[in-house]
């Protein structure tokens, strides 16, 4: 914990210094007007409580730097604290969550700046400008920047985390399929060899009753019945703890065997049982899940009959209707010395009654009439259960295309206002260049009218005064550039006029950085 410490506090020294360096150095060469000592030390100060403050307040940390460069430059635009503005605009999208805070805090700075430009700039329209394009260029794309920056972390930690929850889906799953292939090993035993011990059970009755078996034969074959149905009771116990519940099994059947041949062995064995074939039953695909869930059905129900209703002769009927969907229906009268037919139930009928609900179909068992009956209706559409739906993936790539349309969309407003803004900074910079030639010829005295053909279209807006000597009194003062070099300190001119329109001093105010005093002429003139 105290070297995290150690090393948040050696980054904010950095982050300070790095900060600072601009602040004092931009005056020293001349790429700012000159301001006090005093005021670059407080400057300085006021960066170094900022850079405390950004971790845990950025919005304050932002709203401090604003202020100092308003206090600069009152188009927000100051190559002292630029820097510094972009960079805690940039650490505010990074670390703040809310939106509606930096929004509010853009627009003060905004409308802060607009009234200063109002109430003490020299010329309202670049200024604005200036204002606008730093306000969105400098401060506005930082902060969409660290926002992106901030989103893009997050999107890639909840990836990280949607990783890991597919791979544990991805276990489950493959444990699941497992356990669902092994429920359906056990469902086709039950059901296939359930049957089959069955049909034992139905010989060894018709063998136990023929009149020419002898009386110790006898005795056995009622054995080996009763064996044959204790078989079957055990093995649907053992299945049933292999199953669950929800278990939706795709049937298996023997290979080639259809519901009228099942029926037909059933039969063979001494089972009653009748076949009845629908005018469409032909229609159902073989091989396919339709069929297969058919013969699940009837072979369910004909074991139920046997075990239950020994005796009773059992229907068996297939019909297909117009969309080649097929019904199976398996009825059973009443069995032979029963009053009633005891139904079939347990998983057997559980289980049929979940895999044809799977493929759209419906399910139907219960008494009827003297006996019971078994219905089902299976689509020719059937198909395999897909298992539950996936949830839809993360709209990652959406958020992302958002952020980057914000991002552009303040990129290319931030370019046009500066471009804006600089076009007009550079014509007028330009149109109001005065030749030192020109300059140089001009005589103490001369009327105004005649100095304006050597004078540039416009007078610069923004004057060196604080740098200029006292004018003369009761004299107008016109400022000029000596060069059309942008960005950077040039020297000035400044012509002041009398009352009566003539010259009455001319100076050379130095660029900053040089030493010497300001070069002039002053000359009175007696009325």
């Amino acid at each position: 914990m105290e070297r995290a410490r150690l090393a948040a506090t050696g980054r904010g020294c950095l982050l300070w210094a790095a900060l600072a360096l601009p602040a004092i150095s931009a005056d020293r060469l001349g790429l700012n007007e000159p301001r006090p000592i005093a005021q670059q030390l407080a400057g300085t100060v006021v960066l170094a409580a900022v850079t405390a403050l950004a971790r845990c307040r950025p919005l304050t940390a932002f709203g401090l730097t604003a202020a100092l460069s308003l206090v600069s430059a009152p188009a927000l635009f100051s190559l002292s604290y630029g820097p510094a503005l972009g960079v805690f605009a940039l650490l505010l999208g990074l670390r703040a969550a809310r939106v509606a805070p930096a929004a509010l805090c853009f627009a003060a700075v905004g409308c802060a700046g607009t009234l200063k430009i109002v109430f003490a700039g020299p010329d309202p329209v670049p200024e604005w400008l200036v204002l606008t394009g730093t306000l969105l260029f400098g401060c506005v794309f930082p902060w969409l920047g660290g926002r992106y920056w901030r989103q893009s972390r997050e999107l890639t930690a909840a990836g990280w985390l949607r990783a890991a929850r597919l791979e544990e889906e991805q276990r489950l799953t493959e444990e699941r399929a497992r356990l669902r292939e092994r429920a359906r090993i056990a469902q086709d035993m039950h059901d296939s060899l359930g049957h089959e011990l069955s049909l034992i059970a139905l010989r060894a009755g018709a063998l136990q009753v023929a009149p020419d078996l002898p009386g110790h034969h006898r005795t056995a074959v009622a054995d080996l019945r009763a064996a044959a149905a204790d078989a079957t009771d055990r093995l649907h116990g053992i299945i049933g703890v292999l199953r669950e519940e929800d278990d939706e099994p795709v049937p298996l059947s023997p290979a080639g065997e259809n519901v009228e041949q099942l029926v037909a062995r059933a039969a063979e064995s001494g089972l009653p049982v009748r076949w009845e074939h629908g005018a469409r039953g032909a229609d159902v695909a073989p091989g396919g899940v339709a069929e297969r869930l058919l013969h699940r059905v009837t072979r369910e129900a004909l074991t139920n009959a046997a075990r239950h209703a020994p005796g009773a002769p059992v229907v068996v009927a297939v019909a297909g209707d117009d969309s080649g969907g097929a019904t199976v229906t398996v009825t059973n009268g009443r069995p032979d010395g029963e009053d009633s037919p005891a139904p079939g139930g347990g998983s057997g009928l559980l289980g049929l009654r979940a895999a044809v609900a799977a493929v759209g179909g419906t399910f139907e068992a219960g008494p009827y009439a003297d006996g019971y009956r078994v219905r089902a209706y299976v689509p020719a559409q059937a198909a395999p259960s897909a298992g539950p739906p996936r949830p839809p993936s993360a709209p990652f790539t959406r958020a992302r295309r958002r952020v980057a349309a914000g991002l552009g969309a303040a990129a290319c407003a931030g370019v046009v206002l500066v471009g804006s803004g600089v076009g007009w900074y550079a014509y007028t910079e330009t149109h109001s260049v005065l030749e030192p030639a020109a300059y140089a010829g001009l005589r103490l005295g001369t009327p105004f009218d005649d100095i304006v053909p050597m004078l540039p279209d416009r007078q610069i807006q923004d004057p060196p005064t604080e740098r200029a000597p006292a004018p003369p009194e009761g004299t107008r003062c016109r400022y000029y550039r000596a060069s059309g070099e942008l960005f950077v300190s040039v020297d000035h001119f400044r012509l002041c006029f009398d009352d009566e329109g003539r010259l009455a001093a001319k100076n050379v105010i130095p660029r900053v950085g040089l030493s010497g005093e300001v070069q002039g002429e002053d000359e009175e003139f007696a009325r």
